[in-house]
């Protein structure tokens, strides 16, 4: 797969991402984020299956011969990372508002990185550090946060953010070993969907007709968002490291402003644009620094 590929992969992925917050936010209006979570993620794993037994069958069963044991510990790590994130997100957006939910989940940036260098020893371009800087920037002027109080919600998203680290991390590993994105993509949407509705049993309850309520915010975050996102953010790291990749998908935050604009009737001042800048600067400093060197 082509790095061009991979490239128009992690946008697309990150489009979705961002104009999901808003699914997110209103899907909770008559159910609970673990109900939510559970419903979104089995509607995901329903969309993705039948393309991973379609396309992807034979593929896993010489994966299985392999080495099966490594794949499950690594799909095990990736389902439980984006169990852990999703859940702290959607849970913390009942404490806190999205703006800040938002700004902190862009967190993850500087985490990749720091997680990568402190445990694999593995060394980093140096243009991934101005540009999780200029990320940083962009999120803080993106989301208006120097308006907002900061809450306990707060500490969840942050946490959140350090899963959604750990799930890039994941994914970076375990796409270099496997080509298998769509069963992957079913293997995590189906843990997260089963890790929900266990929690999701003990505090929430499933009540049908409040669920087909939310059923509009459920089908985009879950089919697009739950399912062919995450697929699509797989098939982006085959051909990019976790680091650049983790500034690419701060993207998110742009789209997000962008969808509440179009679809709310949100007002962009000039800290919105100027955020905009700045995370598109990161992005673009990312991905053509590193070139620099290879073509002098």
């Amino acid at each position: 797969m082509s790095k061009t590929l991979s490239l128009l992969s992690a946008f697309l992925c990150t489009f979705i991402w961002g104009t999901t917050f808003i699914a997110q936010d209103t899907g909770m209006d008559d159910i609970g984020p673990f109900t939510f979570n559970a419903v979104r993620f089995f509607v995901g794993f329903l969309a993705i299956v039948p393309l991973a037994i379609l396309f992807e069958l034979k593929k896993f069963e010489l994966a299985f011969k392999i080495d099966f044991k490594t794949f499950v510990i690594l799909s095990f790590l990736i389902g439980l990372s984006l169990f852990l994130g999703s859940a702290l997100q959607q849970v913390a957006l009942l404490y806190t508002d999205v703006a800040n939910a938002a700004f902190f989940t862009i967190f993850y940036v500087p985490m990749v990185p720091i997680i990568i260098f402190l445990f694999k020893k593995k060394s980093i371009h140096w243009s991934v550090w101005p540009s999780v800087i200029l990320c940083l920037i962009g999120g803080y002027l993106l989301t208006n946060f120097h308006d907002a109080t900061i809450r306990l919600g707060d500490t969840l998203v942050i946490l959140g953010a350090l899963f959604w680290s750990t799930h890039i991390i994941f994914t970076g590993i375990i796409v270099k070993k496997y080509n298998l994105p769509l069963t992957l993509g079913a293997i995590q949407t189906f843990l997260v969907a089963l890790f929900s509705f266990i929690i999701g049993l003990i505090y929430e309850e499933f009540i049908f007709d409040k669920i087909l309520n939310e059923i509009d915010s459920i089908l985009y975050a879950g089919v697009l968002s739950g399912g062919f996102a995450f697929v699509l953010q797989i098939y982006a790291q085959q051909n990019i490291t976790p680091a650049p990749a983790a500034i690419i998908f701060s993207l998110e935050g742009v789209f997000a402003t962008i969808a509440a604009w179009f679809l709310l009737n949100q007002i962009l001042d000039i800290n919105n644009l100027l955020g905009c800048f700045f995370i598109l600067s990161g992005v673009l400093l990312s991905q053509l620094l590193p070139l620099i060197k290879k073509n002098s």
